[in-house]
């Protein structure tokens, strides 16, 4: 079933587009505005640019789903196989599925948003132009990893996110941007060498680079040494991008110091490429080796998930000068940890829960960290002792829908029933009660209790959150004996016709609590849709489940339904 009827062709031309496009529009970018396009200044026409480009983008992803067969989401579609490099059978082999479909509009989705965010609101930091082109490379490098169907490819897409990245964080980053964009990519860099000599080590011994092949191979053609050794390397590379603990490091520097939309896109898409090589690479084409290593992953998993926890705990407590950004980045530790333990059962509601928390975290960490940049735009500061009320009043009395909406998004992520939250963390923990065959099923029942600890500890710090910044509080008052407390009240001020009436301790003037801008239209624009999807994704999980689980049975399966 297709929701409009697109012939095979055009379908190859509209993956290649959403690939290519944006890597065309970043050259564009950085060109001489055409007369007539430059608006009001040259700044304004390359952010008109990076709109334009993204959300042709978009479209082209949109109607890419809409001709997607539903009825086949496990069979590769609007595939595209070309030699490029034949004496390494190295080929540009291009398709989607119901795995990387969504993914793909995700990807899509969040650019299109930071370009239309970053249009009113341009980070501070040079050339416009260089933003705009930097955003676009990553958009497509990050496409690229969703569509590749090549191990070589998958790599060098893997890769072309870094520099983009490394700059967005170091040129319109604030704080200590310089060390956390080198955190970043040595970090990085050094996962994808080890990473490297992983893909080429099942290419040379299976002797292809396909990865539909060797994925229906299953493994067969590696013996499990090779194979063993191939989740050792292959998986540290990815590990690092997830990010796993205790290589995660890196992320809270990067999300503290990188712009807003540096943040949304490095939480809501690019840990999606490690957790998604897991999936597409590690779990079908090396089965042996990761049924080796799934106990261990899924112990880092639920460490990650406490750790996460516990860090968002010591920094939501009062008087601990947390930074808000910081927090939602240790938050993403934890998700991620639910992701990887999903993917660590080898089982079809493991997986499949591990890729619809990975939608779930996307949606809803894009939209926390927008919220927050913009408290942060608003407050000058994302410091929580700040944030919970010098005036006593903080979001909801000063800028309300700011405030609810930051409430909804941190309820969605603490896994609420009807958000999108609620479906990825239930089907993992699912998955690890019953492993796959060969898993020790009382290790893994040990680490879905972990996990479902965690989720308590979530809630726990989200809501410590949720009511200090949105509802503020008090600052401690010394007690008084009441001869004291007499003396030091000032005197009631006397108007022209008497008394006037006494107004309740601790209420606050509307002098004393200014009003901050609350949510304009521009971020309403790019903040509805997140809040919209995670809506529905919670209501109605089958959309998603539906695309996943064909395609996640036949990847475990090696290839057969």
């Amino acid at each position: 079933m297709t929701v409009i009827d697109i012939s095979a062709s055009v379908m190859q031309f509209l993956l290649a587009f959403v690939v290519v496009a944006p890597l065309l529009g970043a050259v564009a970018a950085l060109l001489p505005a055409p007369p007539g396009l430059k608006g009001k200044n040259p700044d304004q026409a390359v952010l008109r640019h990076g709109v334009t480009v993204t959300g042709a983008v978009l479209i082209a992803a949109v109607v890419l789903a809409a001709g997607f067969d539903h009825d086949h989401p496990a069979t590769m579609q609007a595939t595209t196989d070309i030699s490029w490099i034949p004496a390494l059978d190295v080929r540009i082999h291009l398709g989607i599925d119901g795995i990387s479909l969504p993914l793909l509009v995700l990807t899509a989705l969040l650019t299109f948003l930071c370009a239309l965010y970053s249009y009113f609101k341009l980070p501070a930091g040079p050339s416009p132009k260089a933003f705009v082109a930097l955003v676009l490379v990553l958009e497509s490098g990050t496409l690229a990893t969703f569509a590749v169907l090549d191990l070589l490819l998958f790599f060098l897409a893997f890769e072309m996110v870094l520099i983009p990245m490394y700059f967005l964080i170091a040129r319109w980053g604030d704080g200590q941007r310089q060390a956390a964009a080198w955190k970043f990519i040595l970090y990085t860099l050094l996962g994808s060498v080890i990473m490297l000599l992983g893909l080429l080590l099942i290419g040379l011994k299976s002797g292809t680079f396909d990865m539909v092949a060797l994925a229906t191979d299953n493994g067969r053609g590696l013996t499990t040494s090779v194979q063993v050794i191939a989740v050792l390397a292959i998986g540290l590379g990815l590990a690092v991008k997830t990010p796993m603990w205790p290589l995660h490091s890196w992320l809270p520097d990067a999300h503290t110091a990188a712009p807003t939309v540096g943040s949304v896109l490095l939480a809501g898409v690019l840990l999606k490429m490690g957790t998604y090589g897991f999936v597409r690479i590690l779990l079908p084409i090396a089965p042996d080796g990761m049924r080796t290593f799934a106990p261990y992953l899924a112990a880092f998993a639920v460490v990650g998930i406490v750790y996460g926890s516990l860090a968002c705990l010591a920094l939501a407590r009062t008087g601990a000068k947390g930074d808000l950004k910081r927090l939602i980045a240790y938050s993403s530790v934890g998700h991620m940890g639910f992701v990887l333990l999903g993917i660590a059962t080898m089982t079809p509601t493991g997986v499949n829960g591990a890729l619809f928390a990975n939608i779930a975290h996307g949606l809803i960490t894009g939209l926390l960290f927008f919220l927050v940049g913009a408290i942060k735009d608003r407050y000058g500061t994302a410091d929580l002792d700040t944030l919970a009320g010098a005036t006593g009043a903080a979001l909801y009395g000063r800028a309300p829908r700011l405030g609810a909406l930051l409430a909804f998004a941190a309820v969605a992520s603490l896994g609420l029933p009807g958000l999108a939250g609620f479906w990825g963390e239930m089907l993992t923990l699912f998955g690890a009660y019953s492993p796959a065959e060969g898993l020790s099923r009382p290790a893994f029942r040990t680490f879905m209790a972990i996990g479902a600890f965690g989720t308590l500890l979530t809630a726990a710090y989200m809501l410590i959150v949720v009511r200090r910044v949105c509802m503020g509080e008090h600052p401690p008052h010394p007690r008084l004996s009441p001869d004291e407390q007499a003396a030091h009240a000032p005197a009631a001020p006397q108007a022209a016709d008497g008394p006037q009436p006494s107004r309740p301790a601790g209420a606050r003037t509307a002098a004393t609590t200014p009003q901050l801008a609350d949510i304009q239209t521009y971020e309403a624009v790019a903040w509805t849709p997140l809040a919209a999807l995670t809506v529905l994704a919670g209501l109605w999980p089958a959309v998603l489940l539906g695309l996943t689980d064909p395609a996640v049975q036949q990847l475990l399966a090696g290839g057969k339904s």
